[in-house]
């Protein structure tokens, strides 16, 4: 209903500049808010809008107009299969873009089109309101299902690379984390709805692929947690941990080290099928020093049963400017010399155009003594080069929040192996 009377034109234009807005000037929301699946009622608040030409219906005082929509939408449809999140809840998805996504933008009747760019690259939906939904949309639908988890966004249309990051959490141990996946490039257009589904089955790490350095076998051979073994599955300092004494304790067992030292200052690198594959100590420090290493405190994996979450994203090698196995990035060899060094790790994720430049190694911790140590806290690899300047060591790299290290540890550790791409 609008005042006064409209008698100069048999048309005007309509602007719906949704509730954020006023006159032709839209906004979409950074912050959007949905509180139960498959239910739109919150895109007024969240950026709809739109124009229309309204045009006199002869013979009466009315003009009749049809909206059309201007903004773009998603419909998220999570799905798993993976028993242990279907115990968890969806709490919010974040939309990351590598152009802008949200904004102040301006209703053109000229072009029919909203224009005006903005810096916004993030759209946050939180899903959740009260009742069945207090906890956030369940995760217990194998297959695709709007009535069970359907999440809508409203965003700028354009063409976007899209980062997606599903934010899910586990009421019981109060564990929430994300799971990332990347989107291509794709057009999306105004007045459309985009389903976007996704199988949120977690990466899940096995048990099997710690090892004394160089070992011809895996840590926990012949006694593996998945066979009835009794392998340490929870880390040191969480309920039920254990400690086993099955692991390797002499040469004669084929899990225990390789003891082999050439002399001071000799380059020696692994033999066995464990480690001699994996990156070198020089290459370790290119992507320590160079692989612009970003630590990640939320995106969720399991291991051995449980879930966990923390990492760190490193470039891959391919991306890496002078990546070069004969010398550390310092331009020595640090094969035959005595080093160690630490590097600072960004805390800021890889963004959504630079994300398939990136691997993610999770913090899956080690074990020492028969205990597994601070998983999601640390991720401790071997290197392929044992240390030249005394015997019973090798080089490895770690990483924890906030830093990478290079350095040297006991052979008889039980640190992760491969993973870097």
């Amino acid at each position: 209903l609008m005042p006064g009377k409209y008698t100069a034109k048999s048309s005007y234009e309509v602007y719906y500049p949704g509730q954020g807005g006023s006159n032709d000037q839209a906004v979409i929301a950074a912050s959007q808010s949905q509180a139960e699946p498959n239910t739109t009622t919150h895109f007024g608040a969240s950026g709809d809008c739109g124009m229309a030409t309204a045009t006199k219906v002869p013979g009466k005082q009315q003009f009749a107009f049809t909206l059309d929509h201007k903004a773009a939408y998603l419909l998220f449809l999570p799905r798993t299969s993976n028993t242990i999140l279907h115990n968890c809840y969806l709490t919010k998805v974040e939309v990351n873009s590598d152009n802008d996504i949200t904004s102040t933008y301006t209703l053109d009747p000229t072009i029919g089109e909203l224009t005006g760019t903005g810096t916004g690259k993030q759209i946050t939906i939180s899903t959740g309101g009260s009742g069945t939904y207090a906890n956030g949309f369940p995760l217990n639908n194998n297959a695709t299902s709007a009535a069970t988890n359907g999440a809508y966004v409203v965003i700028k249309p354009g063409t976007h690379i899209l980062k997606i990051r599903y934010w899910v959490k586990d009421i019981v141990t109060n564990v929430e984390g994300a799971i990332t996946k990347t989107l291509s490039s794709a057009s999306y257009d105004q007045n459309k709805y985009y389903n976007i589904t996704a199988n949120l089955d977690v990466n899940n790490y096995d048990g099997d692929k710690y090892y004394m350095w160089d070992a011809q076998e895996q840590y926990w051979k012949g006694h593996e947690w998945n066979l009835g073994g009794s392998q340490p599955t929870l880390s040191q300092g969480l309920t039920g941990a254990t400690t086993s004494n099955d692991y390797a304790k002499s040469n004669a067992d084929p899990r225990y080290w390789n003891e082999y030292y050439p002399g001071y200052g000799v380059s020696n690198p692994a033999t066995h099928t464990s480690c001699k594959d994996l990156p070198n100590v020089n290459e370790m420090t290119w992507y320590a020093a160079k692989g612009e290493p970003r630590w990640d405190a939320d995106e969720l994996w399991t291991t051995m049963g449980h879930l966990y979450k923390g990492g760190m994203w490193f470039k891959k090698k391919a991306n890496i400017s002078g990546f070069n196995p004969n010398t550390a990035e310092d331009g020595t060899d640090w094969r035959t010399t005595s080093k160690t060094q630490s590097w600072s790790a960004s805390l800021t994720l890889p963004s959504a155009a630079d994300a398939g430049n990136y691997f993610y190694l999770p913090a899956l911790g080690y074990y020492g003594y028969g205990k597994l140590n601070i998983v999601g806290i640390i991720g401790s690899y071997w290197s392929s080069s044992a240390y030249s300047i005394g015997a019973g060591r090798a080089y490895d790299m770690l990483f924890r929040y906030g830093s990478v290290s290079v350095i040297y540890d006991s052979r008889y550790l039980g640190l992760r192996v491969g993973g870097f791409e």
